[in-house]
């Protein structure tokens, strides 16, 4: 029996970003200076501890052009909680140009130079809870491409910060994941999709590598979560191009979420992207579901006894 689906459930639309922006600086054991943009929303002023995401750009992307594309920030100020957008290490040897993550096999030159970036993730969380006030049960990841491969690093290697991610258009880059802790999982990829084919293979973007299947990067964490059980599927009524495979029950409550769109491709959906380079990159987006927004629907039900 199919379950119903509504990919906005239990949020509030986006409006217009209030609050403070900042930027800072993390010093990581390698001797690296990693950068980040912070916003806290002005509706988190007052009322106690609240979620706090963790936004990973996509490959050639930046911790601006993310912000930018997704429109995190606005979601941040409807729904109260802390957005924070990492950057990745670039090519140069400053560290500065295209910039990517170390989410295993991919990608680019954070790969190449075996960069820890797990490490600099898990600064940066200490950095944030010592001065915001953050729900260390509400810490999630979200990403884009490249920064989707590495939230599912983050979910297998730094499961005991990370409570659950939700990405876009990415797949496992690990060999071996065994969380110490289940985190919940919620993975959207367009079956038009040829910068990261869904079901693996060289895509046409510049990474030059035999991506991973999107499909088996789920399974896998299925079963590193111990759901137990075939998934569930799903439909929206609103919507036929979206395809939903759900597992649940698993190991302490998490909840594996597989959301495939007809004819979608690699663009952040629903949001136009950040500028015409980045356009020519990843094409135009698919404006029937907003990516943003779903992802948020879905980590926002969990959270961490």
């Amino acid at each position: 029996m199919r379950q119903t689906y509504d990919p906005y459930a239990g949020t509030r639309p986006a409006v217009a970003p209030l609050g403070t922006t900042t930027e800072g600086l993390i010093a990581t054991p390698d001797g690296r200076q990693r950068h980040y943009r912070l916003h806290v929303p002005a509706s988190v002023s007052t009322g106690g501890a609240v979620p706090l995401l963790l936004a990973l750009h996509g490959g050639l992307g930046t911790s601006e052009q993310f912000a930018t594309n997704s429109g995190f920030d606005g979601l941040a100020e409807s729904n109260r909680f802390i957005v924070v957008y990492p950057d990745g290490v670039g090519a140069l040897p400053n560290g500065s140009g295209a910039q990517t993550w170390n989410g295993g096999y991919c990608c680019g030159a954070a790969a190449r130079l075996d960069v820890d970036d797990v490490t600099f993730i898990r600064l940066l969380l200490d950095e944030i809870e010592r001065r915001q006030p953050i729900d260390t049960a509400r810490v999630y990841a979200a990403g884009h491409s490249n920064g989707a491969i590495m939230a599912y690093r983050l979910a297998c290697e730094l499961s005991d910060r990370i409570v659950a991610i939700g990405v876009q258009a990415g797949s496992l880059g690990v060999d071996r994941c065994v969380p110490s802790t289940p985190v919940s999982v919620f993975h959207l990829h367009g079956t038009a999709d040829t910068n990261h084919p869904i079901d693996g293979g060289v895509g046409t973007g510049v990474a030059g590598i035999p991506f991973r299947s999107a499909r088996d990067a789920v399974v896998a964490l299925a079963a590193a979560d111990g759901c137990t059980t075939a998934p569930v599927p799903g439909v929206d009524p609103g919507n036929p191009d979206l395809s939903v495979s759900t597992w649940t029950p698993c190991r302490d409550g998490a909840e594996v979420r597989f959301v495939t769109v007809a004819g979608a491709g690699h663009a952040w959906m629903g949001h136009q992207p950040a500028s015409a380079a980045a356009a020519a990159l990843v094409g135009a987006p698919y404006p029937g579901l907003d990516a943003s927004r779903a992802i948020w629907s879905f980590l926002s039900s969990r959270s961490r006894p």
